[in-house]
């Protein structure tokens, strides 16, 4: 590994590509979303190098599989840093993946866009050289919650990982329930490397829950639906928009129809969305089919990090792209508005749901 001083100097000093790093779980648990996710930015990226790069540079996106492992993560991330060189992290899959990265962002002074994870660890309080894009687990589990209480359910249960994601989502599920004046039917926790639900499938049914949340990724929601689909449950389902991709419906198989998921994109399949519109002309052209929500969420992350590239000038350091992101204002990104300062680094606030339809396709 390089020395810290040598590879300090050498983020200083210009590029003949853009070099861009990424650790995320491309095996494991949520390897579904994660590609879909990557898939949409290198979609953006691709464009964007096809016309010639920023400032004449190209955009290359070093990406490292973490197996969805937060050690394994920060492992990586600091391979990219110091061995890579590269200007900035970008769409870091996971929350306890992206609390075990911080540190290393104030240590090397190196920016990370977009995180593909919604915890508010990461919006307060404020970290200088973290950008998100997306919006909170906190604000769409809590527009979950009230969904669920217009439509008339009465009884939610919650079941949730044992790591700081389920621990930031669950305070969400909580103000919902503080918001229409209901308290859970039940709040389980799961481990998440292994995940059991017969305590979820049993509080399920002794509570009589018309609903469940499952806070949680990938597989162990996967396992969740299926316990409560095996132990007889009809119950209503919900999970959050980090299991928004058509990768996690399919592994639902004949259990996908009639999922709730929450969604902080537009809908991928509506033309009065101009980034939805922009990703799936650029999809059709390069060959590829249609557009997830995942794709979405990588693809609007891209187009931030070129933007605030374009704007850093030509041959940034990692201070320059940090302080231009910092003073991005009103940047609209496709129909949707994005604004940083110093005191906010928060980014998007839309929140939406979906639910699984005919041929397993969200719905809204």
């Amino acid at each position: 590994m390089l020395p810290l001083l040598f590879a300090t100097t050498l983020a200083t000093t210009s590029h003949a590509e853009v070099l861009i790093g990424q650790t995320s779980g491309f095996t494991g648990s949520v390897a579904a979303s994660v590609k879909e996710t990557t898939d949409g930015a290198r979609l953006y990226l691709d464009s964007v190098n096809k016309a010639g790069g920023v400032h004449g540079e190209k955009i290359k996106l070093i990406s490292l599989d973490d197996k969805f492992d937060p050690k394994l993560a920060a492992e990586n991330a600091k391979t990219l840093i110091v061995d890579n060189n590269v200007l900035a992290l970008f769409l870091t899959r996971g929350t306890p993946h992206n609390q075990a990265i911080m540190p290393l962002l104030t240590e090397h002074r190196v920016p990370l866009i977009a995180p593909s994870t919604g915890a508010m660890v990461l919006h307060k309080p404020v970290h200088p050289w973290l950008f998100n894009v997306r919006a909170t687990y906190q604000r769409e589990a809590e527009r979950a919650v009230r969904h669920l209480s217009l439509i008339g359910i009465e009884k939610i249960g919650v079941a949730q990982v044992d790591d700081s994601f389920g621990a930031d989502a669950v305070v969400g599920v909580m103000a919902g329930f503080a918001a229409v004046g209901k308290t859970a039917a039940f709040v389980e926790k799961f481990d998440r490397a292994h995940p059991d639900f017969k305590a979820t499938v049993a509080k399920t049914q002794s509570t009589s829950a018309q609903a469940v949340i499952i806070l949680g990724s990938g597989q162990a929601v996967v396992d969740g639906v299926t316990a409560l689909r095996d132990g007889g449950s009809r119950v209503q389902i919900v999970t959050l928009s980090n299991n928004a991709s058509s990768g996690f419906v399919a592994s639902l198989g004949k259990n996908a129809r009639g999922i709730i998921v929450g969604q902080v994109f537009p809908y991928e399949r509506s033309r009065n969305a101009a980034i939805v519109t922009e990703a799936q002309t650029l999809s059709t052209a390069q060959g590829h089919g249609d557009i997830t929500p995942a794709m979405v969420e990588g693809f609007a992350g891209a187009k931030v990090l070129v933007e605030a590239l374009r704007r850093a000038g030509p041959h940034p350091t990692r201070q320059k792209l940090r302080d231009t992101l910092e003073n991005l204002q009103k940047v609209n990104i496709g129909g949707l508005e994005i604004s940083y300062s110093p005191t906010d680094h928060s980014g998007l606030d839309f929140a939406d749901l979906s639910i699984v339809g005919e041929g397993n396709r969200f719905v809204r």
